[in-house]
C-alpha cells in the first residue's frame, strides 16, 4: 500500500510538471495506455469486454472521466496539497450517494466525522489565497463525480469482472478526450514525452500494488494509509515548488484527512465488535 501511495504521489507530480499540456490531453494519454492493457488482459482471460449491467458501467465511465479531468486540472493549477486534500472528500460523497444508489445507511457518528472534514474544507477555502472559486468548485466537482463512480463500481461488483469495470473508463475517455483534444491540442515536446510515459507507468505500478494490498488483507486495515499521500504532496510543495501554507490551511487539511480516516477506523472497530459478538 505504501508503494501504491508513493506511485500515485509521483504520478500527481508528473501531472504538475506537465502544466503546459491541457488536462484533457493528459487524460487521453493515460486512457490510451489503460485501453490497450485492459483489452490485452481481457483477451488473455477470455472475458467478454462488454459486461452485464451496461448502463451502470457506462455511468461509472462517464463520472470517472469527469472526476479525473477535473482533478488533473486542479493538480496543474493549485498547490498539490490543496488539490489532493479537496479530492479526499470523495469517500464522503461515496457514502452520501450510497444512501440513494445502494440503499446503504449512514450512521449518526459518520455525520460527525463528515462535518469535521467539511469544516476543514471551509478553513482551506477561506485561508488559501491560491484557491479561486472556480478551482474550488472544480475540485469539489471531482470529488462528487468520483463518489458517484465508486457507487456504480460497487453496483456491478457481483455481476461484472473487475477488468471489465476498469475497461469502461478508457472506453469512454479515449474517444471523448480525442475529440476535445482536436480543438485544443498542444504538441508534447522533448522531456514531456518521457513524463507522459512515466505518468502511465507510475499509475500502473500504483494500481497493481493497491490491488494486491487490498486482496491480501481487509480493506479497513490499510485504506487509511492512502491518505499519507497528503504528506508527500506537502513535501513536494515545500521542497520543489517553494509553496508555504498558513497554519490554518494546514489545520484544515488535517481536519479533512482526519474526518475521513476516523470514519474508516470507527467502521473497522464496529465491524470487529460485531464479529466478536457473533463468536
Amino acid at each position: 500500500m505504501l508503494i501504491s501511495v508513493l506511485g500515485f504521489a509521483l504520478m500527481n507530480l508528473t501531472v504538475k510538471y506537465l502544466h503546459r499540456l491541457p488536462a484533457t490531453e493528459l487524460v487521453l494519454f493515460r486512457s490510451i495506455v489503460s485501453l490497450v492493457l485492459s483489452f490485452y488482459f481481457l483477451a488473455r482471460r477470455k472475458v467478454s469486454p462488454w459486461g452485464v449491467q451496461k448502463k451502470y458501467l457506462i455511468a461509472r465511465g462517464v463520472f470517472g472521466v469527469a472526476a479525473l479531468s477535473m482533478f488533473f486540472y486542479t493538480l496543474q493549477e493549485l498547490p498539490l496539497g490543496s488539490a489532493i486534500t479537496i479530492q479526499y472528500l470523495s469517500p464522503i460523497f461515496t457514502a452520501l450517494f450510497g444512501i440513494f444508489i445502494l440503499k446503504e445507511k449512514v450512521q449518526w457518528w459518520q455525520w460527525l466525522f463528515f462535518a469535521i472534514s467539511f469544516g476543514g474544507i471551509a478553513l482551506i477555502k477561506g485561508f488559501d489565497a491560491s484557491i479561486s472559486p472556480l478551482l474550488f468548485f472544480m475540485g469539489l466537482g471531482s470529488a462528487i463525480c468520483a463518489g458517484l463512480a465508486y457507487n456504480f463500481i460497487r453496483k456491478v461488483k457481483n455481476t461484472d469482472h473487475p477488468l471489465v469495470v476498469v475497461l469502461y473508463f478508457p472506453l469512454i475517455a479515449t474517444p471523448v478526450m480525442a475529440v476535445i483534444s482536436i480543438f485544443n491540442w498542444v504538441q508534447p515536446m522533448g522531456w514531456e514525452w518521457l513524463l507522459l510515459l512515466l505518468m502511465g507507468v507510475l499509475t500502473q505500478i500504483a494500481q497493481i500494488n493497491m490491488t494486491k494490498a487490498l486482496q491480501l488483507v481487509e480493506v479497513n486495515e490499510i485504506t487509511g494509509l492512502k491518505y499519507l499521500g497528503v504528506i508527500f504532496a506537502l513535501g513536494f510543495d515545500y521542497f520543489l515548488f517553494d509553496h508555504r501554507y498558513t497554519y490554518l490551511v494546514l489545520i484544515g487539511m488535517f481536519m479533512v484527512v482526519g474526518g475521513v480516516v476516523l470514519n474508516l477506523i470507527f467502521k473497522a472497530y464496529l465491524k470487529r465488535r460485531r464479529r466478536q459478538s457473533l463468536h
